[in-house]
């Protein structure tokens, strides 16, 4: 499932952010947190992640992340890997084609999560610079997302995804991965369908006794299929 999430963060947050990740961070070679197949093809540059900047935007943006009802019907986290956050431009201004690595193990706090969602949230606006397409190739078709600041995708971690060349400007974003309590992607895109078609119910016709039995069908699915 690939899924565009509006305003994750509102525009306090987003100002907060930019602020923070703007061209006075500190940025570094992007390449020293690559595996071994990512780092032939990341040419980017990487917030420091010990540094103030990075820590605080974290919890700004997981703040974010748990207060946020789509996101977690979408991904039903069972542990967010601490976001990082990446800038492309100039000489440093692509990925080229990869998977993400099956587990992600932090060096901040030493939190190993498996990889079943991946996500980028846009902190530069489109108009901001020209190219960095996040072109993502899995079952539904090659797809390319290039989002406003403040909103989010999620997709697969299995997919082929790359970030095209940055011509003008830079692009500047946080990227993470969930550990989801559903590994499976079309499980989780079978309930996130039906949360989604009880709570338009609900909205129409309140809690009417076809809706409750259709909560109790979902619950029962996702007590069948969650790893807690």
């Amino acid at each position: 499932m690939l899924l565009h999430i509006e305003n994750v963060l509102t525009p306090d947050e987003l100002q907060q952010a930019r602020a923070l990740a703007g061209p006075q961070a500190p940025w570094v070679d992007g390449r020293t947190s690559a595996g071994p197949q990512a780092v032939q093809a990341k040419q980017n540059q990487q917030l420091a992640q010990d540094s103030d900047a990075s820590q605080r935007l974290q919890a700004l943006v997981l703040a974010a992340l748990h207060r946020h009802p789509l996101f977690f019907s979408a991904a039903l986290p069972r542990k967010i890997f601490n976001p990082l956050f990446n800038r492309y431009g100039g000489d440093t201004n692509c990925y080229g084609n990869h998977v993400d690595g099956a587990v992600m193990h932090s060096r901040a706090d030493g939190q190993k999560v498996r990889s079943d969602v991946s996500c980028t949230l846009f902190l530069a606006e489109p108009q901001e610079y020209d190219g960095g397409d996040l072109v993502i190739e899995d079952t539904f078709g090659e797809q390319r997302v290039k989002l406003p600041a403040g909103d989010l995708v999620l997709y697969p971690s299995s997919s082929v995804h790359r970030v095209e060349p940055v011509t003008r400007g830079h692009r500047v974003a946080s990227f993470f991965w969930v550990q989801s309590m559903v590994r499976s992607d079309e499980q989780r895109r079978l309930l996130f369908d039906l949360d989604m078609s009880l709570m338009r119910l609900r909205e129409r016709h309140g809690d009417s006794p076809e809706s409750v039995r259709l909560a109790g069908t979902y619950h029962n699915l996702l007590r069948m299929w969650a790893e807690t």
